[in-house]
This record gives structure tokens, sequence and C-alpha cells, in this order.
């Protein structure tokens, strides 16, 4: 019997991934905080795999002990689950800022670390940890959104450094611009990048999920993407500073 779970299943990337993942496993949790669209998703995979939905707010410690009860042993754990917001931070609700940190990092970090301790004990497991392009450079206008997805990707690598050779792995998932939710939940706006560098999540989560079976340590979807990382460690922190400033309209 094979067990997965899938944070952040209601829409977007996590969507997907549950939905690739559906003929691949025996059972599949998937949490969200929204149960409708968590439920339509049930529906649809009933008969492909036993599935079970999971209602957590991972904003909060009770919510992330409540899944970590409610799934149990996990041999595949995706933690897709996050959100940004778009505008200064000094102009943003310190709550909903923290909320970020508390989705994006926090309970990221909780269920990485519980899964794979108890993934180790039996020698086998795989973690898909959802990072962004964000991760490589700051972000003005998203600066604790980059902020939060740079730490994921930190971890990710550290992790899979740290379980090599355990039969567990950990691989950082760094999509560019994917057609979800995430622009209208943020506000961000963007000035035409998604015409030459957008990808259907569909796609995005194909991919994330082969590379993840394999092992593999970090997965950048779409060939304009693969370059950011190589500019991100020639140009200079101004220049970054000023094209990302420029992508997201920020004034």
């Amino acid at each position: 019997m094979s067990s997965a779970l899938v944070t952040g299943a209601s829409s977007g990337i996590g969507r997907e991934i549950a939905r690739t993942l559906a003929p691949m496993v025996d059972s599949l949790i998937i949490s969200g905080r929204r149960e409708e669209p968590l439920r339509d998703l049930e529906k649809e995979l009933i008969g492909v795999v036993d599935v079970k939905v999971v209602i957590a707010d991972l904003s909060t410690e009770s919510g992330v002990d409540f899944l970590i009860e409610e799934a149990g042993e996990l041999d595949i754990l995706v933690n897709n689950a996050g959100y940004g917001l778009y505008g200064r931070v000094a102009d943003q609700d310190p709550d909903k800022l923290l909320g970020i940190v508390d989705v994006n990092i926090r309970a990221l970090t909780k269920l990485g670390h519980h899964h794979s301790t108890s993934m180790r004990m039996r020698g086998k497991g795989k973690i898909l940890n959802v990072a962004s392009i964000a991760a490589f450079q700051p972000g003005p206008g998203l600066a604790v959104y980059c902020a939060s997805k740079a730490y994921v990707l930190s971890l990710s690598r550290a992790m899979s450094a740290e379980l090599k050779g355990s039969g567990v792995t950990v691989t950082a998932l760094c999509p560019g611009y994917v057609e979800t939710g995430f622009q209208s939940t943020s506000g961000m706006k963007l000035t035409g990048v998604e015409i030459w560098s957008s990808l259907p999540a569909k796609s995005v989560a194909k991919k994330a999920v082969r590379a993840m079976m394999k092992g593999r340590r970090e997965v950048i979807p779409g060939m304009i993407n693969r370059f950011i990382p190589m500019f991100a460690r020639i140009l200079p922190i101004r220049i970054q500073l000023i094209i990302v400033k420029a992508s997201l309209m920020m004034r």
C-alpha cells in the first residue's frame, strides 16, 4: 500500500498534482481550507484511488497538527499549500504577512520534519516541496513571498543532502508564472510576462511528479525559467531589484 498527501489541493498546481498522483498510489489525502472544491476533486478521483478529504487551515498550529493526525503514515508528501500578497511590506497588514510565513514556512517545515522522520525510519519516502522561481532573487512587491520561497528552496536542498542514502528523497519544484489563481489572490500585476513564460498547471504538475519519482533534488519547468537562477548568480543585486520591480509594476 502506498499513500500520498497533497496540501493546497483545492486549486492550481496542487489540484493537478493530486490528479497526476491518483493513479500512482493506493490512497490519496487531499487537503486545503475550502471544502467545496476539494469535494469536487474527491468525486472526480473516486474510482481511481481511495481518496480522503481533510479540511485544515495550515496557518494555525492546530490545523497542522490536525492534518498530521488525519494523514497518518505517508509514502509521499507534497507540500504545496502557500500564498503571497502583492504590495510594499510597510503597506501590508502584519497579520496577513505573518500568515504567509505560517503557511509557506512554518507548516511546510513541521510537515516535512514529521514525515521525513517517519520515512527515514522505514527507509523509503518522497517529499515534494513547492518553492518558486521567485526563490532565486529578492522580490520588491512580493517581498515576504519571495523570501519564504527562498527558505523552501534552501531547506529542500539541505534536507536532500541530509537524507541521501536513507531511501528518502526531497525535491524542490520551482515554477515560474503558472496559470492558477495566485495572481488574483495576491493582487499581483504583470507586464506581459505571462505571454512568453506561462505554463499550464497540468504541465507543471506532471514535470514535478516525474522529478519527484526520480528523486531529483529540484526541477524548474519551462526553458525560459531555467535561465533565471543563472542570472541571479551573475547579476548584481541592484540590477535584479530593478528588473523585478519593473516586471511586477512596483512603483
